[in-house]
């Protein structure tokens, strides 16, 4: 009886964000398998919902924010009796550790980190991110297992928020390489790759500051300068505005473009010349794992979290220190002069996710065989 029990992944939404990105890849590897598996959602929206396979159950629990989904999420672990429920995102972790004591008590109840809390919260400083913060110290230790997406955002957990070392386990986030290739192959509307134009130059990620969008369009004016390229950055966020005058003010207004989030970025990866990471703090880069996987070029800065973990230190792409646009700019022109090996592939083959969803299942159900 136990083993039809299901697996339960709680996620506030399916929003564009990678948390979302990597449940929905697992859970829909998880019921590939033959296994139950339930996508938990606080409110079922978002688009990566029409990409959740039909294996795949969603529990919409109909609350407008995760805080008020805990009565529901407790009626849900009371009646669906899953037999382990993995949450993703700070909110969420927070409410099904509260969830859990309600819970049937042969369930396990696991969370995962996806970012550096130390580097993500006192950039912001809000009250509402530092009383998170106070909830995710007192509550973090709870767990029975935590699955942090790279060693550094491990190590993190420890010094930042207090959490025994033995409870985490490094997972990194898996990649669907077949399916991302196949993305990758279908045509794209943006003008920028008509007609074997000047080279592109790729950013992907929420427009939010500490994907520092504002170092990658400094550095690509500079580069700019010197020869013709363009610049397109894929995602939306607060930061629109204040990116376009950036581009104004630097005189390249009419080389960037940002024509917003883009549930399929992969065509414009696949036919980039370069991708760029900006980022201040990432725990562990989607974007630059799907731009290996492409074989694009990738520059990226050795910011706080797992971006030189996933280039092994620059084997696999540019490295440059955090907000220097300079090196950054040089970076670019060094890739824009070089031959693209395309050796990234190699790489991105780690990060199966068929090899990732093995390590999963190790930690969700400990012990147990899977063909």
């Amino acid at each position: 009886m136990s083993a039809r029990r299901p697996i339960a992944l709680f996620l506030p939404a399916l929003d564009g964000g990678g948390a979302e990105r990597v449940f929905v890849e697992l859970a829909n590897e998880i019921a590939a398998r033959g296994l139950p598996v339930e996508l938990v959602l606080a409110t079922a929206r978002g688009p990566y919902l029409a990409e959740v396979a039909p294996g795949v159950r969603v529990v919409d629990l109909g609350a407008r924010r995760v805080l008020w989904a805990l009565p529901r999420l407790v009626r849900y672990l009371r009646t669906g009796r899953p037999r382990v429920l993995l949450s993703g995102l700070d909110n969420a972790n927070v409410v099904a550790l509260l969830a859990r004591h309600a819970a049937p008590r042969d369930m396990r109840c696991l969370i995962s980190m996806r970012a550096v809390p130390s580097a993500v919260y006192p950039a912001d400083g809000s009250m509402g991110s530092r009383k998170l913060f106070w909830a995710m110290r007192q509550t973090y230790r709870r767990a029975d297992a935590i699955i942090a997406n790279s060693r550094a955002v491990a190590d993190d957990l420890v010094s930042a928020l207090r959490v025994p070392a033995p409870l985490i386990h490094v997972i990194h986030n898996p990649l669907n390489l077949a399916r991302i290739r196949s993305l990758g192959d279908e045509a794209t509307g943006d003008v920028e790759f008509k007609n074997d134009g000047p080279p592109v130059i790729l950013g992907v990620g929420a427009l939010i500051p500490v994907k520092d969008f504002s170092t990658l369009v400094r550095a690509f004016a500079r580069v700019r300068a010197r020869r013709d390229c363009r610049l397109l950055i894929l995602g939306e966020g607060p930061e629109r505005e204040r990116l376009l005058a950036l581009a104004a003010q630097c005189g390249v207004a009419q080389d960037v473009r940002l024509p917003g989030f883009r549930r399929n970025p992969f065509p414009a990866m696949r036919r980039a010349r370069i991708f760029v990471s900006s980022s201040k703090s990432e725990g562990c880069p989607n974007a630059l794992l799907q731009a290996l996987a492409l074989g694009t070029a990738v520059v990226s800065t050795d910011s706080v979290g797992g971006s030189a973990e996933v280039l092994e230190n620059g084997r696999w792409g540019r490295l440059v220190p955090v907000g220097d646009v300079e090196a950054m700019a040089q970076a670019i022109a060094a890739a824009l002069d070089a031959e693209n090996t395309r050796a990234g592939v190699q790489r991105a083959r780690d990060f199966s996710h068929d090899r990732i969803t093995d390590r999963y299942l190790e930690v969700l159900l400990p012990g147990e065989k899977f063909a």
